[in-house]
């Protein structure tokens, strides 16, 4: 009772006009359909009549995904259809009563796990605006953090939902393969992709898991799907959870990441959990089927755009030429590693609860003066940056990023929990537990839509 969605609203898009420019976290925001939203929530909650904890909340969506009135680009100049629906998550989401603000800024195509992008600016962490906020998912990460929104729905096919949130600082879960459909989102990596949400805590990240989750008869992928537990909130320790760490794996990462996730795993530990050491074979074969399995399909989904070609950035032309020059016996025997990973992680996954890794094996790389306006092929930073998150986009594990601490320059750092298929439950709890002891930055760029 101390606001009203329309205060909110007006507050959020006084901050979206000063942000944005410095951030370039929205792609595309309708005022009038932003305070239309607000001014219908704020009648329901007159009449006593809201339509759950989310009713009034802004909420901002990745351009990935279709909302009605708003053109789907993908992050390109060229895609501009208008979307006459929302898609599924979007319209679960607006029917529990989330004021939708607009289209959060993505790598174009989603065709690398950075912000940049040369037709709506470079995504910039709100913690440094001179660093990269990680991708593809980009500018809902960068909302998130920023504050101008507390949650966003992103979508993640190699980590673009993780990493953005790790860079940032905030929460990103990837859920379950086929746990949330994807109806209404751009077909770009149609049996690696995940629609999930960036969130400031793990509550807002499970609330909007819960909302969005669940079968979907415009897609078949979530016919099975449950409907997610509620995590139980009333856990203070972790008792009787095995939490699984392969230590050449953990490591291998920048000194500073590997400091601060280790400090995090400690925390762990010292709410209760046990730590199991564990080995996985077949790492780096499962990054190359991945790769495989991504630019494959990314080419396939790509190729109408031919005419568009010379409109895209140079690093996504490498990506996508790429994928359309494979063989299919590549891509046939990319799924043949992938049967062999899902078998070997459920086996470890049924010795443990949970395998933690930090989320990328670098913080927020500076953003090259070359990357502006075409943009940069860094192979070195992008393996650095999907080290550990490749792995269950090709499996379809569920995993969230959480925020575990802080560099001595003040950036974020990511741990990543990974969990059996349909266990988003544990992996929100733990969250939930380490989050009373885990230290929380404002970052450089912020504001308090409650003030």
């Amino acid at each position: 009772g101390r606001t009203t969605p329309e205060e909110v609203a007006e507050r959020f898009l006084a901050a979206y006009a000063e942000l944005n420019p410095k951030l370039h976290a929205f792609i595309a925001v309708n005022p009038d359909d932003v305070r239309a939203q607000a001014a219908a929530s704020a009648m329901r909650w007159r009449r006593g009549e809201p339509l759950g904890p989310l009713d009034g909340v802004p909420v901002a969506i990745k351009d990935e995904l279709g909302v009605a009135g708003y053109p789907t680009t993908v992050g390109t100049a060229f895609l501009k259809e208008v979307a006459a629906e929302d898609a599924t998550a979007v319209a679960r989401l607006r029917a529990a009563g989330a004021l939708i603000v607009g289209k959060a800024n993505m790598h174009e195509l989603g065709a690398n796990p950075t912000g940049h992008n040369p037709h709506h600016g470079h995504a910039r962490n709100p913690y440094d605006p001179a660093r990269d906020t990680g991708g593809s998912s980009s500018g809902p990460a960068a909302a998130v953090a920023s504050g101008l929104v507390p949650l966003a729905l992103g979508a993640d096919a190699g980590g673009s939902i993780r990493v953005p949130a790790a860079l940032t600082g905030v929460y990103g879960l990837k859920p379950t393969f086929g746990g949330v459909s994807e109806h209404g989102a751009y077909p770009v990596c149609w049996s690696v992709a995940h629609v999930g949400p960036l969130g400031a805590g793990a509550y807002d990240v499970a609330l909007a898991h819960r909302l969005i989750a669940g079968p979907d008869p415009a897609d078949p992928h979530t016919a099975s799907a449950p409907v997610p537990e509620e995590p139980d909130w009333r856990r203070e320790d972790l008792s009787g959870l095995k939490v699984g760490v392969w230590p050449a794996w953990f490591d291998h990462a920048e000194p500073e990441v590997v400091e601060v996730a280790r400090a995090a795993l400690a925390q762990l530990e010292e709410a209760g959990a046990e730590v199991v050491a564990f080995e996985l074979p077949g790492l780096d074969d499962a990054r190359i089927a991945h790769a495989v399995t991504v630019l494959v399909e990314m080419g396939r989904s790509f190729q109408r755009t031919q005419e568009h070609w010379r409109a895209l950035a140079p690093a996504t032309r490498i990506n996508l030429k790429i994928g359309q020059s494979a063989a299919g016996a590549d891509y046939v025997a990319a799924q043949q590693v992938r049967a062999r990973m899902v078998a070997a992680l459920d086996e470890v996954l049924g010795r443990v609860d949970l395998i933690a890794t930090p989320t990328t094996a670098v913080v927020a790389p500076p953003i090259p003066k070359a990357a502006e306006p075409d943009g940069i092929s860094d192979l070195g930073t992008v393996t650095k940056l999907m080290r550990f998150i490749f792995l269950t986009n090709l499996t379809g594990h569920p995993s969230l990023s959480l925020p575990a601490g802080y560099t001595e320059a003040g950036l974020p750092v990511g741990l990543q929990l990974t969990g059996r298929a349909w266990g988003e439950r544990t992996l929100l709890e733990a969250a939930w537990v380490l989050e009373r002891t885990t230290e929380r930055r404002r970052p450089q760029a912020f504001v308090d839509l409650l003030d």
